[in-house]
């Protein structure tokens, strides 16, 4: 496993994963997050608590590098990457966006935007990931 490109990777989803959310959830759905103020916090107490998001998915795109590393099959690294994405979004689809429509009080149309740009953040990401992991050169073995 080559570490540091997991390392690399693990950054650049970090930073692709910030910009999408910051694009998607922060400007093109803000006014729908807006119509359940009981559920959402606004974006002012959102701002100061950026630095926790931004390490908590650091973390996390360190455990989803290190499982995209371990399940690489040699192919290209942007349709592996593509593949791996696609199955993280139907689990967050699945396991988050439903789980929340259910427990949250929030409407159809939201909880459809959220699966929806949950399934395509997961799907970029994946492909930044494959972009930039590559599997370390094996070691050539001495007879």
């Amino acid at each position: 496993m080559n570490y540091s490109r997991l390392a690399l990777a693990a950054v650049v989803g970090t930073i692709v994963d910030m910009v999408y959310g910051f694009a998607v959830y922060g400007t093109l759905l803000a006014s729908e997050f807006a119509r359940y103020p009981n559920v959402f916090r606004p974006m002012d107490e959102i701002n100061a608590k950026i630095p926790f998001l931004i390490g908590g998915t650091l973390v996390a795109m360190f455990a989803l590098s290190y499982i995209y590393a371990k399940g690489y099959e040699g192919g290209s690294g942007i349709q592996e990457g593509l593949r791996f994405g696609a199955l993280i979004g139907f689990f967050a689809v699945g396991y988050i966006a439903v789980g929340n429509y259910v427990v949250m009080n929030i409407g159809r149309r939201l909880a459809v935007s959220m699966a929806v740009a949950g399934f395509m953040e997961w799907a970029i990401v994946g492909m930044a990931l494959g972009f930039m992991y590559k599997p370390a050169e094996k070691a050539s073995i001495r007879r």
